[in-house]
């Protein structure tokens, strides 16, 4: 068994340490090798790889680390982080450099799950590596290659999907289990020039049809669980980072599952040039999106978004009201930069504003391009020389006074 990239002692030292125990490598990795050596797709590269392995993932770490030192003829170097019930493992493994340098393993158990209520986190259990495979969201990314023997196992047809280059849920409620499937779905069209199988789509229109549902009886349907909101966003900004996101954002517009996280975005023709502008001046994309929903505020509280992005939008609503009241007069240079400037907002969320074209945002680009970075043409150690001024709040007035003058000289 060969993969690109991957170095032959990390693969043989996990099919020893795997010994008599079920083992595969899962999910992209298997995929993407696939649509290399099948479809003459061109080879992305792996940033890690995943493994499932029948019973507790942890009584491999020993015998691996065994029998990578036999590989190496060296003791390895193993950094282990453990997570969750089932003891997870998180591998970076240090070869050496002619092997790749520095890999990332995730090692897991095989589990089964099943969900209570729709959205909810699922319950797990140990399982089998048949039962693991249908925990996975697309039949392309359930196929599993068996370390033992290089055996494919595809209990979903996943290799015909690939051969289609369609994606399809692995049954009828998946999107209704975990509606984040389908910004996942909106990834992998992205990357991989995927589009939903005709059953995948109709899927997504029934079950975003009936969005949002009670999600227990006497339920507001409004009121999705928590974890559905992390996840949703944790999905978001996984397209943000890592993907082509003018095409999955138009794939998700397309599909109406934009309205999984609010209407106004689905119905949104704008995002487009918003999420451009603030690219281009340097503005997280997760604020940038949100910021064309009916509400920005209530959807990134149900998002959980970080504070810092959160505070981003508080800013931008605060200098929405405040434009509101604007005078119809065109103002100064000096006047825009009192205003801009004013305790509570930042430059970022000004070249936010500018991402969403408010009304003056012709005026809020030029403070962000040039009007904030001028100075006092005359510096405090000349001011102190020239005009005796003592170091302290009249210097620092006198300052500001010098450079809204110099400033007024752009008009």
């Amino acid at each position: 068994m060969e993969i690109p990239d991957v170095p032959q002692p990390l693969l043989s030292a996990l099919k020893r340490a795997a010994g008599t125990r079920r083992c595969a490598l899962v999910g992209g990795a298997v995929r993407d090798l696939l649509l290399h050596r099948h479809h003459e797709d061109p080879w992305r590269g792996l940033p890690d790889l995943d493994l499932v392995v029948e019973g507790q993932a942890v009584e491999l770490l020993k015998p691996f680390s065994e029998a990578l030192a036999l590989e190496l003829g060296a003791p390895p170097v193993l950094r282990v982080q453990e997570h969750g019930r089932f003891a997870t493992l998180e591998l970076e493994v240090d070869l050496p450099p002619e092997l790749g340098g520095t890999w990332l393993l995730d090692l897991a158990s095989a589990r089964a799950e099943t969900y209570s209520q729709p959205a909810e986190n699922p319950q797990v259990r140990l399982g089998s590596l048949v039962d693991d495979l249908a925990r996975r969201d697309f039949s392309v990314n359930a196929i599993a290659l068996e370390l033992a023997d290089g055996a494919l196992l595809d209990p979903h047809g996943g290799q015909r999907d690939l051969a289609a280059r369609q994606l399809c849920f692995l049954h009828d409620g998946s999107l209704r289990d975990d509606p984040t499937r389908l910004l996942r779905a909106a990834r992998y069209s992205a990357r991989l020039g995927f589009s939903l199988s005709p059953a995948a789509l109709q899927q997504a229109q029934s079950t975003l049809a009936a969005w949002p549902w009670p999600w227990s009886p006497g339920d507001d349907p409004g009121q999705a669980p928590p974890a559905l909101g992390t996840r949703l966003r944790m999905e978001l900004e996984l397209l943000l980072t890592r993907e082509p996101w003018p095409e999955a954002l138009a794939a998700l517009q397309s599909w109406g599952a934009l309205a999984l996280l609010d209407p106004g975005l689905q119905a949104d023709r704008h995002w487009r040039r918003r999420l451009r502008w603030a690219q281009r001046l340097g503005v997280p994309l997760m604020p940038a999106v949100l910021a064309g929903a009916n509400d920005p505020l209530n959807l990134a509280e149900r998002l959980q978004v970080p504070h810092r992005q959160h505070r981003l939008l508080v800013q931008l609503d605060s200098l929405q009201m405040r434009l509101k009241e604007l005078p119809a007069q065109p103002q100064r240079p000096s006047w825009w930069c009192e205003l801009l400037e004013a305790p509570g907002l930042s430059a970022d969320a000004v070249a936010l504003a500018v991402a969403l074209a408010v009304p003056q945002w012709r005026c809020l680009l030029r403070w962000w391009l040039r009007w904030r970075h001028v100075r006092s043409p005359i510096s405090a150690a000349e001011l102190i020389e020239r005009e005796c001024i003592r170091p302290g709040p009249e210097l620092g007035l006198r300052l500001h006074d010098l450079r809204l003058q110099a400033l007024d000289q752009f008009r």
